[in-house]
């Protein structure tokens, strides 16, 4: 069978539009739905079929998954790496726009943030994210 395609990859929220805002500010990615349970973002300039982008969906019950977990914990099931042309300047952005930075990193070359709704994602060094190429 051939045909399948990832559309998004989607996260629970108990605020679906605020989570939303924070990784639209982030990626510089446009919203093509917005509903109050449920918004897509997808990179800009793309076709609504033609891009994975990142759903947000919610949840009243969301409990924020720790990182790193211990017994008992709610565990990160998945999280999103994220290439920045300049790990310093990501990390501000992030951190501006709302995201921390978790109490462990086990990567001098990665940040590991935590978003506004608690989940886990990555800042790293992308060299091919920078539009000068450098």
């Amino acid at each position: 069978m051939t045909g399948f395609r990832l559309s998004s990859t989607v996260l629970d929220a108990p605020d679906p539009r605020a989570l939303a805002a924070f990784y639209r500010a982030l990626l510089d990615w446009e919203t093509r739905d917005d509903e109050p349970d449920w918004v897509v973002l997808k990179p800009r300039g793309t076709g609504h079929g033609a891009a994975t982008g990142l759903a947000f969906q919610r949840e009243a019950d969301h409990v924020p998954p720790r990182w790193p977990a211990t017994g008992g914990d709610q565990q990160m099931q998945a999280h999103l790496d994220i290439g920045v042309p300049d790990l310093a300047a990501g990390v501000a952005r992030a951190e501006e726009l709302g995201a921390v930075q978790a109490a462990t990193q086990p990567q001098d070359d990665v940040r590991v943030m935590l978003d506004p709704a608690g989940h886990p994602f990555c800042l790293f060094l992308d060299p091919l994210g920078d539009p000068t190429g450098a």
